[in-house]
């Protein structure tokens, strides 16, 4: 293997940051691991700041293609074999930078959030705005807003149903739909 080929966690990331760039995604991370006679490297990526939502195993796949290719045209680990892990960051990441808060709008957070007077309290709320100067949660009814120098590390809550109105109307539907179905039923067993 050429010593000028990268193979630390530095160089590969300086090597794969454009190819995920070109990919439409965001490299967060990128880690190589002893494992026996061969190396695993794990590679983070992530949407655009912009988006809500999650990655798609299309694009999942898109970015594992590429990252393998660099890594293979680049001759990372020379003839040294490698386990190549390409994955998104989970709802388990905290969230520490604002990038982080971005991706998260619109998602249930709980953090820690100091006021000027130094005083720590548990907001749990939902991200309306990650702005350059901070966010805005709305905890209920309440709406908080904190500067970046005031929030601790963030994390999103998993939410097994959202209670939205789109959400709650579309159940009410689907109730009144099962409703129409009972009282045919009934109509049929009466004949």
């Amino acid at each position: 293997m050429a010593s000028s080929a990268p193979s630390r966690p530095a160089e590969l990331t300086e090597l794969l940051d454009p190819v995920v760039s070109a990919a439409g995604l965001v490299l967060e991370s990128v880690t190589v691991t002893p494992a026996g006679r061969r190396r695993v490297v794990r590679v983070t990526v992530d949407l655009p700041e912009d988006a809500v939502g999650s990655m798609s195993l299309d694009q999942a796949a898109e970015a594992t293609r590429a990252v393998s290719t660099a890594l293979d045209d680049a001759g990372a680990f020379g003839e040294q074999p490698y386990l190549l892990e390409v994955g998104s960051p989970g709802v388990d990441r905290p969230l520490t930078e604002p990038r982080h808060w971005r991706r998260a709008r619109t998602r249930l957070v709980a953090v820690d959030v100091r006021d000027e007077g130094g005083t720590v309290r548990r907001v749990t709320g939902r991200v309306v705005e990650a702005g350059d100067d901070g966010v805005v949660l709305l905890e209920g009814e309440t709406r908080v807003e904190a500067a970046w120098e005031q929030l601790g590390r963030g994390a999103v809550q998993v939410e097994f149903r959202r209670h939205d109105d789109d959400a709650d109307d579309q159940d009410d539907d689907a109730d009144d739909q099962d409703d129409d179905a009972d009282e045919h039923d009934e109509d049929e067993d009466e004949v």
